[in-house]
């Protein structure tokens, strides 16, 4: 990546505006799971330790462009406070004279939380008046959060283009360097592991991915769409029925170029994917009767799959294997996971892509165990199908 970094810039005695991605979820006044709190702590950390004047901003949740206490960044601001074990300011706004003169007002390693930018409506409308009043706060700015690399808001492009100097920080520049190397210089056999409700949210991802790839595994709900393209029966397993003949076409596709596309063999069938009745099963792929319903890859292809990742040098995982939320049907999503585990401890190169992946991964507590756990779903999903993200596009170039 040819964009500046953190430490590229000279930040002592100036105002740095970070956008960091502090969506976390709230129990009242209290931050339930701070994890992309302490995925941002070594750029805070880093900007404090080098004397910078530190202005921190994010959404939160969906306010829908206008103040509301339930969105509130006071907990953020205070388990903040906790982990770096100093005071965090609020602002009592994210533009604004008040905000303004807190800014300026700060001292060297002091670090200052604005309010939710989406308490404006401007800040998703990408508004140019809105980024100018963010962009007056700060000297310098560096996008930490990858998480909301893939939109293009005012806090994360156009007060980027404002600033003298946009840089990225530690956890933009881990996430683009993880992803960017897996496809770009993957070790090989390099196998994608793509999972999830639905081909249609995947389709890029799957032709990016097959000039790339030497193994394709696929599994999730978005199987019976495949299965389906072959003439298959499905039962009453969720079929994208508008998206058939664009499955024949992408199994097509993978046969002309060589590239080994994997469908499972047999799966899990039930009567409900909404929770278990201890009547599931696994049959063969060819024989899904017609009144079952698909809710996971079956053992014998968990096996396969995992025997494959077991191989790799390089994998990349998006999409969980099956109705991962019920314990009953998270076997598939489970196996993948700890065969990614134990590649990583081979050597191999190992990235969970955001999303539901990445939170089948904390549920099972191998999040460690991985190279690299993405905290964007959406952006990561885009950089899989191989598109400029605009937060990343904005920032300023290294020549």
């Amino acid at each position: 990546m040819n964009k500046l970094g953190v430490r590229d810039l000279d930040v002592k005695g100036r105002r740095v505006l970070v956008r960091v991605d502090f969506n976390v979820p709230l129990d009242g006044a209290r931050v339930t799971d701070d994890t992309r709190l302490v995925a941002s702590l070594p750029t805070i950390r880093y900007l404090i330790e080098k004397g910078a004047r530190v202005i921190l901003m994010s959404h939160l949740g969906r306010p829908k462009g206008a103040p509301n206490p339930k969105y509130g960044m006071a907990p953020v601001a205070a388990r903040l406070g906790e982990l770096l074990r100093m005071p965090v300011k609020l602002a009592p706004d994210c533009v604004g004279d008040a905000t303004r003169a807190l800014a300026l007002a700060l001292a060297d390693g002091q670090v200052l939380l604005l309010e939710n930018l989406r308490f404006h409506a401007e800040e998703e409308a990408n508004d140019a008046a809105f980024a100018t009043r963010l962009a007056e706060l700060g000297e310098v700015y560096v996008n930490d959060a990858f998480g909301s690399a893939h939109r293009a808001h005012a806090s994360t492009e156009a007060v980027a283009k404002l600033l003298p100097q946009a840089a990225s920080g530690f956890l933009m520049q881990k996430e683009l360097d993880y992803l960017g190397r897996a496809l770009a210089e993957p070790k090989r056999p390099f196998v994608a592991v793509l999972g999830g409700s639905k081909i249609s949210g995947k389709i890029d991802v799957i032709e990016n991915l097959m000039g790339k790839v030497d193994s394709l595994l696929v599994g999730g709900a978005m199987m019976f769409t495949f299965y389906k393209a072959r003439g298959m029966e499905t039962g009453r397993s969720l079929v994208e029925a508008d998206r058939v003949e664009m499955a024949a076409k992408i199994l097509a596709a993978a046969k002309s170029r060589g590239v080994d596309l994997v469908l499972p063999t047999d799966v899990l069938v039930g009567s409900s994917a909404e929770k278990s009745d201890g009547s599931e099963k696994a049959v063969a792929a060819d024989q899904i009767p017609a009144e079952g319903v698909g809710l996971d890859i079956g053992p014998d292809s968990a096996q396969e799959y995992a025997r494959r990742i077991q191989g790799a040098r390089t994998v990349v995982w998006n999409g969980p294997m099956g109705v991962f939320e019920v314990p009953e049907f998270s076997h598939g999503t489970l196996a993948v996971a700890q065969a990614m585990a134990e590649a990583t401890a081979k050597g191999a190169t190992t990235v969970v892509g955001g999303g539901d992946s990445a939170a089948a991964v904390n549920q099972l507590g191998l999040e460690a165990r991985m190279s690299h756990v993405s905290t964007g779903g959406g952006a990561s999903l885009e950089f899989l199908e191989g598109k400029a993200l605009p937060g990343v596009a904005a920032l300023t170039d290294k020549s």
